[in-house]
């Protein structure tokens, strides 16, 4: 049996100005390659919070992440994002394209922060490649105000997936999308999962786009329950 890509043991996070609150109370979860599943819940219940856990983008305030089999807890930051760089790739509710890079510069930052430094050549072909598989084999040099919202959305999709991780995570991916583009970049994810084996977890509010990937669970008192 393979060795989860990710877990969490016991994890409790509160915040310094509230720490009898919870957000995440003593909370476990293993991840597994071509695991997919959406967290869902209400506004505010630290859906966005549980995503940076998983992430390693926060600490918790007790308990344990482990990122195949290293446990975070005490690694410098810079060990953590090189960890974070190999593991995982992000989608965000907003892009965060950089507005003075290129759609193919923008998609090989993320290869920066790699411990060992990829083939120059070879990750830029990767690039193109995924350029070609979505669409916009034609927008690589242009800039991000030259594209539209979905061009933009889908740039951050193949900058998430330059450093082929080995789980997607996705926070509102398409709250800024409209219908159509929406269902496209669910689509692409879940072919992905089904055909690549990516691990994919989405925090989405969409109970449709929830329903899709086959699997939801929902973060209720700072516990997560499985509904489907």
């Amino acid at each position: 049996m393979s060795e989860p890509i990710l877990e969490l043991k016991n994890v409790t996070k509160w915040y310094e100005s509230s720490p009898e609150r919870h957000i995440l109370d003593h909370l476990d979860l293993t991840v597994s390659a071509g695991d997919a599943f959406a967290i869902v819940g209400p506004s505010g219940c630290g859906k966005s919070t549980l995503l940076n856990l998983l992430g390693t983008l926060d600490a918790p305030s007790s308990g344990e992440v482990i990122v195949s089999g290293t446990p975070t807890g005490g690694l410098s930051e810079k060990r953590i994002s090189a960890l974070r760089a190999e593991h995982f790739g992000f989608i965000f509710q907003m892009h965060h394209l950089l507005p003075q890079c290129t759609a193919l510069e923008n998609v090989l930052v993320p290869t920066l922060a790699l411990a060992d430094p990829p083939d120059k050549k070879e990750v830029s072909d990767r690039a193109r490649d995924l350029f070609e598989k979505v669409g916009l084999e034609d927008k690589i040099d242009s800039r991000p105000s030259q594209l539209s919202g979905g061009e933009r959305q889908r740039v951050a999709v193949i900058r998430s997936l330059i450093n082929q991780p080995k789980l997607l995570l996705a926070d509102e991916p398409t709250g800024a999308l409209d219908e159509a583009n929406a269902e496209n970049l669910i689509s692409l994810l879940v072919d992905l999962n089904k055909e690549n084996g990516l691990s994919l977890i989405v925090v989405t509010h969409d109970h449709e786009i929830a329903q899709s990937l086959g699997s939801i669970r929902t973060l209720r008192n700072g516990k997560l329950e499985s509904t489907s």
